[in-house]
């Protein structure tokens, strides 16, 4: 959606984060205030420090979720990535349901800047793509993969092509994972009288 009114609009290629809390209605259910004052340290001790180490900008902000625009790709990426690890590491000591996870969706595009908001289809594709992120995980779209391919330890599922709603064309969706860690195949023992090879594990 295009913004409307007389204010200087700028256009600039971004990389945009879409991030969202599951569940977040019936967490403001069970526990009102636990969730608000979770989620506020949650912001203040992860998030928005993450987001600034990455050179992220925090466009706007609503109770449960947030839109954050990045100049780069492997920045708004790389912040979704330590942002889930860190919220799985905050959530481990707790049980299922009063955990706060995220949906995150990133997608880089053509955006409209006016008034420091941000509109366009940049921000249309990632807001979709965040809601096809399972909690705690991160979805992009194909030019976003195309670009941190091999440059982050992140591992690639190809989810094929998507329709997304509001969006005129089908969008190519991979979701995200840490890379598996690969172990180096046992070497055998070796014949007889032959001890165990020293050295480096090739």
């Amino acid at each position: 959606m295009e913004p409307a009114g007389r204010g200087r609009v700028e256009r600039r290629l971004a990389a945009i984060l879409a991030a969202d809390v599951a569940g977040y209605s019936r967490l403001i259910e069970a526990d009102e205030e636990g969730t608000l004052r979770r989620l506020k340290a949650l912001r203040a001790e992860v998030v928005d420090p993450k987001i600034a180490d990455h050179k992220g900008r925090i466009v706007k902000t609503t109770g449960d979720g947030l839109l954050v625009e990045f100049a780069s790709v492997i920045d708004a990426l790389r912040c979704a990535a330590e942002v889930q690890a860190a919220m799985a590491q905050s959530n481990a000591p707790m049980p299922p349901k009063p955990r706060i996870e995220f949906h995150i969706g990133i997608h880089q595009g053509d955006i409209a800047v006016e008034d420091g908001d941000i509109f366009g289809d940049g921000v249309n594709v990632a807001a979709r793509l965040e809601g096809l992120a399972k909690p705690g995980g991160i979805c992009i779209s194909a030019r976003v993969q195309e670009d941190a391919a091999g440059r982050l330890d992140l591992a690639f599922e190809d989810m094929g092509e998507q329709s997304l709603k509001n969006i005129a064309r089908p969008v190519r969706v991979y979701r995200v994972g840490p890379r598996p860690v690969s172990r180096a195949p046992l070497r055998p023992s070796g014949g007889r009288g032959r001890g165990p090879r020293s050295g480096r594990v090739r």
